[in-house]
């Protein structure tokens, strides 16, 4: 053999070894940064959790960057990923007002949550404060029921937003209490937080966050319930609305992550294991109880399909009764 086809096979030989590394990298997933949409302006309540998310599956799945779309309810950053590729670079951050509010509320929204979207995982769920006013001198859930009903109509109550979790817990409350409480809808939980600070608004239906223990702490409100099944692990002196008396309020939101329909299995494989390994990580687990959250125990996204579809037939019932409609 000469020297000219020693170097033609030896060529041929890296070639072989190297062309199946390339074409994997070249074809792997992910082989560039992935967004996460998170349908509503920054700093709310969803950049809590999205944002820890994408800082932690980074170790894993490469640059995770965060783009917020607000508008509509949650609407315009849902179709924004649903005219995506379906390759999974594109993912949304889903909520209660993504899956449940907007789809079948919005004479403008035409997707099946269902069909559309891809579960991946559900990261956490968290509960609705029903809250008073300090100068309120209602102490107890009962004592609030009690003076709404001796006044009806007379009391109002701050949500963040017609068609909001916050705005739909109310009208199950009032629902189940039978009492007539006026809903102030504001563009978003922190003016609404802020009005009853004031005092402007009498009643409040909050997200338990971490503002909202530590107003509540320092006397600035008062959290008389929770609408979650169980007590939230960072705070389980507030006592849920059953336990309360007011049998059957449980009304949570939710968030987690969705791929649009057509993303390759093993893509969702990817992110689905990802994400449960920082669901194991418990500097994320202590960020998400501290503020509020309860943790899903199962993060799959045979569960996540499950837990979505339980929502919807939970919600849609109270949706055609209060005749909820978004613009």
């Amino acid at each position: 053999m000469n020297r000219r086809q020693a170097l033609k096979l030896g060529a041929a030989s890296l070639a072989s070894v190297m062309v199946p590394s390339w074409a994997g990298a070249q074809s792997g997933y992910p082989d560039k940064p992935i967004k996460l949409v998170v349908p509503f302006p920054a700093g709310g309540v969803n950049d809590v959790v999205a944002r820890p998310w994408a800082e932690k599956v980074a170790n894993t799945l490469g640059r995770v960057t965060i783009e917020n779309v607000g508008g509509a309810g949650g609407s315009l950053g849902a179709q924004n990923v649903l005219r995506a590729p379906a390759d999974g670079y594109t993912l949304l951050f889903g909520s209660g007002a993504t899956h449940i509010v907007v789809p079948f509320a919005s004479a403008r929204t035409t997707y099946d949550p269902e069909k559309a979207f891809e579960p991946i995982s559900i990261l956490q769920v968290s509960g609705i404060g029903i809250a008073v006013a300090a100068n309120h001198p209602a102490k107890t859930l009962q004592e609030l029921i009690e003076d709404a009903r001796k006044r009806p109509g007379e009391l109002s109550y701050g949500s963040a937003g017609i068609g909001s979790a916050t705005h739909l817990g109310a009208e199950l409350f009032k629902s189940l209490t039978k009492t007539d409480i006026r809903h102030v809808p504001y563009r978003g939980g922190a003016p609404a937080l802020a009005d009853l600070v004031a005092g402007h608004v009498p009643v409040g239906m909050v997200n338990v966050s971490t503002q909202a223990l530590e107003l509540h702490r320092t006397g600035q409100i008062r959290l008389l319930a929770v609408t979650t099944a169980r007590r939230p692990t960072g705070a389980s002196w507030l006592p849920t609305a059953e336990e309360a008396g007011v049998p059957g309020c449980v009304a949570i939101n939710f968030g987690g992550i969705f791929a649009p329909a057509g993303v390759p299995r093993e893509v969702i494989e990817k992110v689905s294991k990802a994400t449960q390994d920082v669901m194991k990580d418990k500097q994320f687990k202590d960020l998400l109880i501290a503020s509020g959250f309860e943790i899903h125990p199962d993060n799959s996204p045979e569960e996540a399909r499950r837990f979505v579809a339980a929502e919807i037939k939970r919600w849609v019932p109270v949706i055609k009764q209060i005749g909820l409609k978004i613009e």
